[in-house]
């Protein structure tokens, strides 16, 4: 029995709410076409006076960022180039200029004894092992 009582309650409350929905949106006051015209063209000139303010900002704060990174890379380019030419004077200070031929001879000479070095050193080894 308390089932059947539940079934009318709730045919009788969609009723209702179907009854009133319609009483709500009679009580709705709908635009007119011209007020819904103008109010279209009021929303599309809002939207694309703000796409162009974004555009323009955008384009403006990319070119400054290609200008202050391309300064960036100069600085950097021209503090790497300083930094290498404050190395060659330290080294060609120290001793005076040298020839290119005779640094390389000395650096071959140094190379040559550095592997014979190591060769003494791993025959050293083996022997210590055997």
């Amino acid at each position: 029995m308390a089932k059947e009582k539940n079934t009318k309650n709730e045919k009788t409350n969609n009723r209702s709410f179907g009854k009133d929905f319609k009483a709500e949106l009679k009580k709705v006051v709908w635009p007119t076409s011209k007020q819904m015209v103008n109010n279209v063209i009021a929303v599309l000139t809002i939207v694309i006076i703000t796409a162009l303010i974004v555009f323009v900002l955008d384009f403006a704060f990319g070119a400054m960022n290609n200008y202050g990174i391309n300064k960036l890379k100069e600085k950097v380019q021209a503090k790497n180039n300083t930094a290498i030419e404050n190395v060659v004077d330290d080294t060609t200070s120290d001793e005076g200029i040298e020839d290119d031929a005779t640094s390389e001879e000395s650096q071959d000479a140094e190379n040559v004894e550095a592997t014979e070095n190591n060769e003494e050193a791993v025959a050293n080894q083996t022997e210590a092992t055997n």
